[in-house]
């Protein structure tokens, strides 16, 4: 039986108020699963419907994010792998993705993000690699509390491989003999120069559609992420998934190896 929309509501603020400000994660990763599997249990004619309602979600979860004043949130909505897709799947995703980027500085500004797009931006399609150039342009007088990264075209061992090719680029720049050039790579080097090396590893990686791996996201950032894996498909994630999602974080005894 359904809930009614009051008791849905009274269930929200009760996991609310159950979250401990100071136990929050300061970097969430969501891997949005699903959607294609949505659209076959719903019954939709295409996919399109699907990844439209997907990216409203996106949209929703940065609403989310703000109001709980998430220092950091990565989301990742296409892999290097799903780029081997069909183009009569991946053509109309990408249409859904040009019309997001078109909203998202809209939206950063409303919410006072920044905009981030990582990954291998070159195998994009033109169309989507200059609505994500136009996505980055931030106004900078606009106050910035949080960061939001879209990975797009992102595979975790692509971005270890890049890693290492600009720290070696940088030691040959600087002078560093050939045969010294090994003694310099460590993992502090290799983290100065992923994708986001401002930022704070995620604390917290969430996937959607009950699929139980990471599948390479954010593989370097992630060694001691908590994770939380939901069964709903992405397009029908709830605020309270993520709500309860943020409260077996804040339940969990992080360990970090030890």
């Amino acid at each position: 039986m359904a809930w009614s929309a009051p008791l849905y509501r009274a269930y929200e603020r009760r996991l609310l108020k159950s979250l401990p400000p100071d136990q929050l994660p300061n970097h969430v990763g969501v891997i949005l699963d699903g959607h294609r599997r949505f659209a076959r249990a719903e019954g939709l004619a295409d996919y399109t419907a699907s990844y439209r309602t997907g990216m409203e979600k996106l949209r929703e979860l940065l609403q989310w994010s703000a109001q709980l004043h998430l220092p950091a949130v990565t989301a990742w909505v296409l892999s290097t792998d799903n780029l081997r897709r069909p183009r009569e799947e991946l053509d109309p995703y990408f249409d859904v993705l040009v019309e997001l980027l078109k909203d998202l500085p809209d939206l950063a500004a409303s919410l006072g993000c920044s905009v981030r797009v990582i990954g291998s931006l070159d195998l994009l399609p033109p169309r989507l690699s200059d609505a994500v150039a136009r996505a980055e342009i931030s106004d900078p007088a606009l106050p910035t509390r949080w960061h939001f990264n879209l990975a797009l075209g992102y595979g975790g061992r692509d971005e270890i491989v890049d890693a290492c090719r600009s720290l070696v680029n940088k030691l040959i720049e600087s002078g560093v003999p050939e045969e010294e050039i090994a003694d310099h790579i460590d993992a502090a080097g290799l983290s100065a120069h992923l994708y986001t090396p401002d930022l704070p590893d995620p604390d917290l990686v969430i996937r959607t559609s009950g699929e139980a791996r990471l599948s390479g996201f954010l593989l370097w950032q992630s060694a001691y992420a908590e994770c939380v894996f939901v069964d709903p498909y992405w397009p029908e994630f709830r605020r309270v998934d993520f709500l309860r999602a943020l409260r077996d974080f804040a339940r969990r005894e992080r360990r970090f190896g030890k």
